[in-house]
């Protein structure tokens, strides 16, 4: 029911303004982004050593550095299409494909860290790997989309900022458990080297633990969150009951995009393309400059795989305690700390390069983390502030094509870039600082923009 001692009425275009939410609703309402993002970050910290370790060659290592994306790609705008059509009385708009994503990505979590063990040549390894990526990443997608849709479709202007800072936090909340596990279950006796083209269990069962963490968490959100029916969604976003129903044609709606899509899209492009280079040759970077190796069979790379492991969880540790910052800074502050946790992050990508401490690597990763937070926070709240609710789900569907599609170019170029750099990872590693702070720089071009 419409709570009318909370919802203002704008006489000026019938549209009643969103409540302000409790607290306790605006964490349930991102609280399964906690185990999707875990789920997320063992794939991403993980997938290097996985394909190397069951035979992939480092220089087509972007080959399998596609899938992902290309899934998000195709996904996502298809969640936000059907999810904007769909209503059912019990899950409502978003959730259904939050549960049917969330059940598959728990089986796909099973397999993939067991490619090398079905005894499989190492060509048939690889390829079982690809397809439970792709699989992994497309019902990841699916499970990952309707957190960021329940936002845009729930919370006010004024909060909004706030709620994606809640997510960034539960989001790097679970990027910390998932970076540590490996590293933790190590020290606990649990085997970190294992026969050639064979995960170890150290990996193994962080995948486990992993998937048990995605469905609980999920089921969080499931149960406790109730999403506005149509007629109270149509009231709060000044719409139709039926305006959602409508046909829609993809490129009219990019057309009529405002201005602030393609503006952050622009930054989000040099941002995505850094992280990407940092997942495919993070690994094999610090097994270079601090281990000295480059063979991911050895005992060193498989030490370096959970030293990356315990920088990641640095990355995201940092991440959450600058989302908690991020939750403060006002509207019109919003660009240059923006803009700031960029350059910082640069900073942290360069330095990489030029570290061969393992200790040392901990700052970097920090000013790494700190970039982090601000691409998971401040792009979807300057985008979803100047939407209004039509076609709300499709256009955060369409906007997850600037997180995809600089992930798909930067693979792509990794096939001349890797080889005319000397098939160099730490300088990949470097040429992602310089991306980063490109994507500060590009910042400039932002202005936001409220919907009516």
């Amino acid at each position: 029911m419409l709570n009318e001692k909370v919802v203002k009425t704008n006489e000026k275009n019938f549209r009643q303004e969103l409540p302000y939410l409790p607290i306790s609703t605006i964490w349930l309402i991102s609280f399964g982004f906690l185990g999707v993002q875990m789920a997320f970050s063992l794939q991403s910290s993980n997938m290097g050593r996985i394909f190397q370790t069951i035979g992939a060659d480092p220089t087509t290592l972007g080959f399998f550095f596609i899938l992902p994306p290309l899934a998000g790609l195709i996904v996502q705008p298809l969640v936000g299409y059907f999810s904007d059509r769909t209503w059912m009385p019990r899950l409502g708009r978003r959730i259904p494909y939050l549960l049917v994503g969330a059940i598959v990505a728990v089986i796909v979590m099973c397999l993939l860290p067991n490619a090398g063990s079905f005894g499989f040549s190492a060509m048939a390894a690889m390829t079982f790997g690809a397809i439970t990526i792709l699989f992994m990443d497309v019902s990841s997608n699916v499970a990952m989309q309707p957190f960021k849709m329940m936002v845009g479709d729930m919370v006010n202007e004024d909060q909004k900022g706030f709620a994606y800072s809640i997510q960034s936090f539960l989001s790097n909340s679970g990027a910390v458990l998932a970076c540590i596990f490996p590293f933790v279950l190590t020290a606990l006796g649990v085997s970190n080297s294992a026969p050639t083209g064979v995960v170890p269990q150290s990996v193994v069962i962080s995948f486990y633990v992993g998937a048990i963490v995605l469905i609980i968490c999920s089921l969080f959100t499931i149960f406790k969150v109730k999403e506005y029916s149509p007629t109270e969604y149509a009231a709060y976003h000044g719409i139709s009951k039926d305006a959602n129903k409508e046909n829609v044609n993809v490129f009219t709606l990019l057309r009529k995009a405002p201005k602030v899509f393609w503006s952050v899209t622009l930054v989000q492009l040099f941002c995505w393309m850094g992280f990407q280079y940092l997942w495919t040759y993070g690994t094999g970077a610090v097994a270079l400059n601090v281990w000295n190796t480059s063979a991911p069979s050895s005992s060193a790379y498989q030490a370096a795989g959970n030293w990356f492991g315990i920088l990641s969880a640095v990355q995201s540790v940092a991440a959450v305690l600058w989302s908690l910052v991020l939750s403060r800074v006002r509207n019109d502050k919003r660009k240059p700390v923006y803009a700031l946790s960029l350059l910082l992050g640069g900073i942290g990508f360069g330095s990489v390069f030029f570290i061969h401490n393992q200790w040392a690597l901990l700052v970097s990763f920090t000013l790494i983390g700190i970039a982090w937070a601000a691409m998971m926070t401040f792009p979807f709240t300057m985008l979803t502030n100047a939407l209004s609710g039509k076609n709300m789900g499709t256009y955060l569907g369409l906007f997850n094509g600037s997180i995809c599609l600089p992930q798909i170019i930067a693979s792509c170029l990794s096939f001349i870039l890797f080889p005319a750099i000397g098939s160099s990872m730490p300088a990949m590693v470097l040429l992602s600082g310089i991306f980063l702070i490109m994507g500060a720089i590009s910042v400039s071009t932002i202005k936001e923009t409220y919907a009516k």
